[in-house]
């Protein structure tokens, strides 16, 4: 049934990937403020700040590095968890669904954290750039799809143990 807990659990992995699509994955400042690297799930961005970080209306892009698979590993978990709820009434069907997003999601945050270590060093060399929210959303919907296959699983169970008893 589409009521259950683990379709709540999978549309939390689609909304968390759809967000992580939108948000920044990383991001560092040089130490003089005058170049700012974003890496997000498409592209790669150094922008010339002109010294200033709040005015963002005059900052020119320097240098884009297209990065279109990490979005595209994205939008693959997205397609797969809403056709896993879909197929609410084949359980087996949807723990091998989960453990292929679990696959998507595990090589999507192996890339992006592939593409931090190389670009660390591109406008800072003594420092490391931060982490954004957009790098954790991945873990949140990992976990979320973890929960799932449990609930997917201990529903397979009762309904075994159900047809047995019959």
């Amino acid at each position: 049934m589409i009521q259950r807990f683990q379709t709540v659990l999978l549309l939390l992995v689609a909304i968390c990937m759809a967000t992580f699509l939108n948000m920044f994955i990383w991001a560092e400042v040089s130490a003089d403020q005058s170049k700012v690297a974003r890496l997000s799930a498409f592209k790669m961005e150094v922008f010339d700040t002109a010294g200033t970080l709040q005015n963002q209306m005059d900052d020119e892009v320097i240098r884009t590095d297209s990065i279109w698979y990490v979005g595209v590993l994205a939008i693959l978990v997205i397609l797969v968890a809403i056709f896993s709820i879909l197929q609410y009434k084949n359980r087996l069907n949807q723990m091998k669904l989960g453990a292929l997003n679990a696959l998507f999601m595990a090589a999507t945050l192996g890339l992006s954290f592939y593409k931090i270590y190389t670009y660390e060093n591109l406008v800072n060399p003594e420092g490391q750039g931060g982490i954004q929210i957009g790098f954790y959303l991945v873990g949140v919907a990992m976990m979320c799809n973890l929960l799932s296959n449990r609930f997917i699983r201990k529903d397979e169970k009762l309904v075994k143990s159900v047809d047995r008893i019959r």
